[in-house]
């Protein structure tokens, strides 16, 4: 009888597994994302590769987002426009008929709440109708946990009628997509203190402050992923406002949740008291020999791959050189990471960034091959008798302890892609950052990686070597992520330019266009239309 019960459970699993997994397969996982009835951009990154890799066939580039008169242009192409806070990080995400996006509370779209709070807001996707707002109010520990007038960052992902974020509050919340348009209250939460026609429907939520211990850095912004029945996200937990101490080393930075529940399957600690100041990246889900894997960017610079049903660490990556020292305020060359990790053809793509107040300084980027178990950096850390050694926290090799560096012959790195270049005697030109720190998630389609920097550089990289094949400079710093559609790479900038590029291994800059404020988000396409937050405005762009 246990075996019979036992063989079922095995068939249910294998059965499960194989539909996810074709699910998976038809979403694109190597960057040709297959055409629906519908395209969809239904979370951060389109689909659980995070590919920065739009499907849409056709797009146009023929528009004009704001009038100047002083140039003689006028608006073009602009389906409609709506107001969004007065600071917006949150990227759209476009399902079932709306469009979501997290901003701060400066659009006053619900009176009745006053002040700084962080919102989501939906609207219409044909007309731009303003639906249904989430309010949340601020952290009573102010910028510590919850930096002022940043809103919401977290981008939801959507299925059907329920999206998945996280609030400013560090809240992992599951809501209806409907709101409380559809006339019901959805869920086991039922006393919602907004519960108007244009407020939120909270299905469940899960307070990572006050049920697991999280002490979330300036604020919480992981994007939720969603596959099969559970929602991945990280906590955010991390250091204290002198920057020295991590609060909260016990707490989990990585965790798994039923979806439709709310209740916690697994968590992660890693990386413990290793965090050099705040955990803002988001997961990314991989199939792997048939296997599901969930890839965590840590807040020690530092990838780990984590088996997706149960939590058992498969493989950990360093994405920092060995003699790179963490020193406050970014004065240092170790990194943390931000951008999002990108799985494509069994391998990982993902670069190191900081906070972007900290400015520029040397950064990395890798591909890793995804199929390796166990510590598999480029080197290792010996001691003085030959035996495996782990650097504290933010510290680089001493050789004058007796450490040393060591090939790894596990290694997983494919290419290594920056640092600083070489002086160039002949000519007397001084060594320059090949690439720079980045919060930038990659793009990669017909065998190139692109990708910015903070510093503004646009970079194009040949994905089976990682050579550069052109670099372009864009004068402003870069928080957002290219988004390739249509043979076009499409990314804005910190002075509100989008910048449209020709796909392929030699730069062509088709169009600048400019949208009069900061573009912090990464331009999304669905179903033919261009959506692009900009500081305070969302448009939707296409011809009409």
């Amino acid at each position: 009888m246990n075996t019979r019960n036992n063989q079922n459970v095995l068939i249910s699993t294998l059965v499960v597994v194989a539909l996810a997994i074709s699910a998976y397969s038809s979403s694109g996982r190597t960057g040709n994302k297959s055409k629906t009835a519908r395209q969809d951009w239904p979370m951060w990154g389109g689909s659980i590769d995070r590919n920065m890799v739009n499907p849409t066939a056709k797009i146009s580039i023929d528009f004009e987002p704001i009038n100047d008169q002083k140039n003689g242009k006028r608006q073009r192409n602009v389906l409609w426009a709506a107001t969004l806070g007065s600071q917006t990080y949150g990227n759209p995400v476009i399902s079932g008929g709306r469009v979501f996006v997290g901003t701060n509370n400066a659009a006053v779209y619900r009176p009745k709440h006053a002040g700084d709070r962080g919102c989501l807001l939906s609207f219409d996707e044909k007309t731009g109708k303003f639906l249904w707002q989430l309010t949340r109010a601020k952290l009573a520990q102010g910028r510590v946990n919850d930096w002022p007038e940043q809103g919401i960052c977290s981008s939801p992902c959507v299925e059907k009628d329920r999206l998945w974020l996280v609030t400013n509050r560090a809240e992992l919340m599951c809501l209806d997509a409907a709101g409380f348009h559809d006339g019901d209250n959805d869920g086991v939460v039922q006393d919602e203190p907004d519960n108007q026609k244009q407020d939120a429907d909270i299905v469940w939520q899960l307070d990572m402050i006050d049920e697991l211990g999280v002490f979330p850095h300036n604020l919480a912004t992981s994007s939720p992923v969603v596959f099969g029945d559970l929602v991945y996200v990280i906590t955010s937990n991390g250091v204290e406002e002198a920057h020295k101490q991590v609060v909260s080393p016990r707490s989990p930075s990585f965790i798994a949740v039923n979806k439709k529940t709310g209740q916690l399957v697994w968590e992660s600690r890693i990386p413990l008291d290793r965090i050099l100041h705040g955990q803002w990246s988001s997961p990314t889900i991989g199939i792997v020999n048939g296997e599901a894997q969930v890839y965590f960017a840590g807040g020690d610079g530092w990838l780990y791959a984590l088996d997706a049903q149960t939590g058992k660490l498969i493989w950990r990556f360093d994405l920092n050189p060995k003699d790179a020292k963490w020193i406050l305020d970014g004065r240092g060359t170790r990194n943390n990471i931000v951008s999002t990790p990108v799985f494509v053809d069994n391998s990982v793509v993902l670069g190191v960034g900081q906070d972007p107040d900290h400015g520029n300084g040397v950064g990395h980027l890798y591909r890793i091959d995804a199929t390796k178990t166990g510590d598999v950096s480029p080197t290792l850390v010996v001691d003085a008798n030959g035996n495996r050694f782990e650097l504290e926290r933010g510290e680089p090799v001493n050789p004058m302890r007796g450490q040393q560096e060591i090939e790894n012959p596990n290694s997983a790195m494919i290419w290594h892609y920056g640092g600083i270049q070489k002086s160039d005697s002949a000519t007397g030109k001084k060594g320059d950052f090949l690439f720079r720190r980045t919060m930038s998630t990659a793009a990669v389609h017909d065998g190139l990686v692109y990708i910015a920097d903070l510093a503004g550089f646009v970079h194009c990289i040949d994905f089976e070597t990682g050579k550069r094949q052109w670099q372009h400079d864009m004068f402003a710093s870069c928080w957002g992520s290219p988004m390739v559609v249509n043979g076009r790479v499409l990314i804005g900038d910190e002075y509100g330019d989008l910048r449209i590029f020709a796909t392929g291994r030699r730069m062509k800059l088709l169009r600048t266009i400019e949208f009069g404020s900061s573009i912090y988000s990464t331009p999304c396409i669905a179903n033919g239309v261009l959506f692009i937050a900009s500081r305070s405005t969302l448009y939707a762009l296409g011809e009409k």
